[in-house]
């Protein structure tokens, strides 16, 4: 039986995105993403939620995400899960659960164009429909 490991998400970029370069050469950028669940509880209160991803891009697409990304933007990932360990000096072993980024998609509109999408392959891909103006997001506006 095959298994599959896919993730996806849609959220707003929490902080500027990190670019570093392994001892090897390569470029690994490491970027925030804030998704948000709405929901109304059994009394009738509306609810909403955030739930924090660290996204981990490898390669050229890395240096693209460092450097069309920004805090605020509107950004669609798609990768795998990962599950990285380690132990601090005191032997603390710790975990982190990452997504490994091999698509991006640029959500929110350059004035009043379309998004831009970039696939691991490295190949810019049209967008099929603009996004309106009203679709814009404040960095200003968000709650972190």
């Amino acid at each position: 039986m095959n298994s599959l490991n896919k993730a996806q998400v849609i959220g707003n970029i929490t902080r500027d995105p990190e670019l570093k370069t392994t001892t090897g050469g390569q470029s690994v950028c490491t970027v925030g993403v804030a998704t948000n669940r709405y929901w109304t509880d059994s009394s009738g209160q509306k609810k909403d939620e955030a739930e924090y991803h660290n996204i981990v891009v490898w390669g050229k697409l890395a240096e693209i995400c460092d450097q069309y990304l920004k805090k605020g933007m509107k950004v669609f990932f798609d990768g795998r899960l990962q599950t990285r360990n380690w132990e601090d000096e005191s032997g603390v072993k710790h975990y982190r659960t990452e997504i490994v980024a091999q698509d991006m998609i640029i959500l929110t509109p350059k004035g009043d164009g379309p998004s831009e999408s970039y696939n691991s392959n490295l190949e810019k891909v049209p967008s099929a429909t603009p996004a309106s103006k009203s679709e814009e997001i404040d960095p200003e506006d968000l709650p972190f």
